[in-house]
């Protein structure tokens, strides 16, 4: 069996150890690919290899088409919106994710963000401090959780929003739930994004939406930026000049949000979350678990394509 790692921005070297020992204490074959500059060199490593491991690499359809062994896909990290499912589906390719990997990090930056918005970006003037703010976290999952529970550690109101979570990890975590998005981004101070980018979601922070956030209120996204209605965006921060947005990573409109509102908002120039030395290992390690899991017990557990 051969497992191909290939990431355009390498995973740290003792990622790549121990991805490499983990595969080769399983007998298999590992193949590196790092830092590749087109996208045909993907397709010639990939078109006899068992299982593949990417970062934010795009696994597209010509990807899986090139792909002539290809049972295994495993994006290190949370998100895999940038795996082609329906072209793995249709090929009988199995793709996981790395859930929890990265979630201490991003909730770090997420807190880093808060905080960095209310001190005026560390430049001179006088500030805000985040304690005894109120904050909405939207989509209570790994993320969410950690981010919550820093929030409180600083002195924050803690409230959420997640109608697919567990009620009893609300319980466990003494965080006030509402029934609704709403009602959570008309309450709170700072408002945490976590949730994926689906076509369900995808531009569904609108201006209807915005538009009720209370005076003063923070837009802090670490997920996606395709979950913003950009242009939406725009209208509400020109009607509002009290409202913040801070974004992991840049909008697509970055350039015209800096430009008019200045402070107000700030984008990452490439995506921070995960990009610590201890997520960057423990994804890693994870994926190649994963894949050896799958190849010689058949566990699917983290599969998200049917």
């Amino acid at each position: 069996m051969k497992v191909l790692v290939a990431t355009e921005k390498p995973f740290a070297k003792a990622a790549v150890n121990g991805i490499t020992e983990i595969v080769e204490k399983a007998d298999f074959e590992l193949v590196l690919l790092e830092k590749y500059t087109d996208k045909a060199q993907l397709l010639e490593a990939v078109a006899d290899v068992d299982a593949l491991i990417i970062r934010s690499d795009k696994v597209t359809k010509e990807v899986v088409d090139a792909a002539n062994n290809l049972k295994i896909v495993v994006r290190a990290g949370a998100g895999y919106d940038n795996v082609d499912l329906e072209a793995c589906s249709a090929k009988g390719i199995v793709v996981m994710n790395t859930p929890g990997q990265n979630s201490n990090a991003v909730a770090e930056l997420a807190i880093g963000m808060m905080i960095f918005m209310s001190r005026n970006q560390f430049t001179p003037g006088t500030g805000k401090e985040i304690s005894g703010k109120r904050l909405g976290i939207h989509a209570y999952g790994n993320v969410g959780r950690i981010v919550g529970k820093y929030a409180k550690a600083l002195g924050m109101e803690v409230y959420a929003f997640d109608p697919f979570a567990n009620p009893e990890i609300f319980k466990e975590d003494d965080v006030t739930v509402v029934d609704s998005v709403e009602a959570l981004y008309s309450s709170c101070d700072f408002i945490s994004v976590n949730i994926p980018a689906t076509p369900e979601t995808k531009k569904s922070l609108n201006y209807s939406l915005l538009s009720q956030l209370p005076k003063g209120a923070t837009i802090v996204n670490t997920a996606r930026k395709e979950v913003i209605n950009e242009e939406e965006l725009v209208k509400l921060l020109e009607e509002r000049d009290d409202i913040k947005y801070i974004t992991d990573i840049a909008a697509d409109n970055q350039a015209e949000l800096n430009e008019k509102f200045g402070k107000r908002v700030f984008g990452t120039p490439k995506k921070m979350g995960a990009e610590t030395a201890e997520a960057n290992i423990n994804a890693g390690l994870a994926a190649a678990r994963q894949i050896v899991d799958f190849l010689v017990n058949g566990n699917t557990k983290f599969q998200v394509n049917k």
